[in-house]
Formats: structure tokens, C-alpha cells, sequence
């Protein structure tokens, strides 16, 4: 089983393969419009502008999962989405990324590449840290999505690369995206 295998919703609910984007390099992030990590769009959407001609692909699967921070319906993530970033990179439907509905991108993310920790040193991963042990305290085991705006680097032969916890600003990605363009 491989990256391409899977299939996802549009946020206008056509069925999008994964195969679609074979030979590209991925930016694969859990999104979520009403969070502190929100502003991340407005990075994400340079990188697609600034790279997207060279085969990056950045696909956005937004969330709720983490104290409800995104909205219900589609036409509201989209409308958001598009009138306060200006996000023009595929998104899709709203997804679970942890427990018994979590999407199988996500869990199969996550089974290649493993969580490597929070950085402690970052006072917002500090509150992170504290959120998820008071309220989501089942999500800071093994390789579970911590929060919002984690983000997958897949290659052009569809392997997962890496993992970026929410703290991490896309354009601190750039690099590494560099090397697989």
C-alpha cells in the first residue's frame, strides 16, 4: 500500500485519487479555520504559489478534533478559506485524523512516519502539551496528530519524508521541499 492508493472528498465533494498526484512532492496538512495556528494558510498558500509550477502539491484536510475549531460545513471552510487567505491549493473535506474514524490518509500517515515530539523549549507546544493532557489525553500516545496544522511531506515517489508538528511555520519547510522539487 502506498500514498496513491487512497481517495478523499473534495470541499466540493468530488472524489480526488491520490494517484492524481504521482510524480509530485506533497504537502499533506490537517487544517482547521479557527485556530491559533490559522494564520498558517496564508504561508502555505506562498509555497503553493511559489512552487507549485515545480510540483508541489499542498493539500489541506481540515479537522475539528481539537476543541471544534473548525467550522461545520464545507461552503463555510471553503468561503473562509478563500476570502481571508486566499487559499487556492486543493482542499478537501472535513476529517478525523485520531480514534476510531480517523481517515485512512492519516492513519496511514502516521504509520510512516512517527511523531518525534513537541519541542519544549516552544512555550506554545508547552500549551499544547497541556491542552492535550487535560482534555485529549488519548491523543498524546504513539503517533497520534497532537493538533492542527501537522503537516506530511511526501516525495515524488510517494514516500512520507517527514513530519512537521503544528509549531512549525511552512516557510521553515521550504527547504526540505527544496530538496524533493
Amino acid at each position: 500500500m502506498n500514498i496513491y492508493d487512497f481517495k478523499a472528498r473534495d470541499i466540493d465533494g468530488n472524489e480526488i485519487s491520490l494517484s492524481d498526484y504521482k510524480g509530485k512532492v506533497m504537502l499533506i496538512v490537517n487544517t482547521a479555520s479557527k485556530c491559533g495556528f490559522t494564520p498558517q494558510y496564508e504561508d502555505l498558500q506562498k509555497l503553493h504559489e511559489k512552487y507549485s509550477d515545480q510540483g508541489l502539491a499542498i493539500l489541506g484536510f481540515p479537522c475539528d478534533q481539537f476543541d471544534d475549531q473548525e467550522f461545520g460545513e464545507s461552503g463555510e471552510i471553503k468561503s473562509f478559506c478563500s476570502l481571508n487567505y486566499g487559499v487556492s491549493f486543493t482542499m478537501f473535506e472535513k476529517i478525523k485524523v485520531n480514534g476510531k474514524d480517523t481517515d485512512p490518509i492519516f492513519a496511514y500517515l502516521k504509520d510512516q512516519v512517527e511523531f518525534k515530539g513537541l519541542d519544549q523549549t516552544n512555550l506554545t507546544n508547552k500549551i499544547i502539551e497541556s491542552i492535550l493532557n487535560e482534555k485529549f489525553p488519548s491523543y498524546t500516545s504513539g503517533n497520534e496528530i497532537r493538533w492542527n496544522f501537522t503537516k506530511f511531506l511526501i516525495n515524488r515517489d510517494g514516500k512520507v519524508v517527514d513530519r512537521f508538528e503544528s509549531s512549525v511555520n511552512p516557510l521553515e519547510i521550504e527547504p526540505s521541499i527544496k530538496e524533493l522539487i
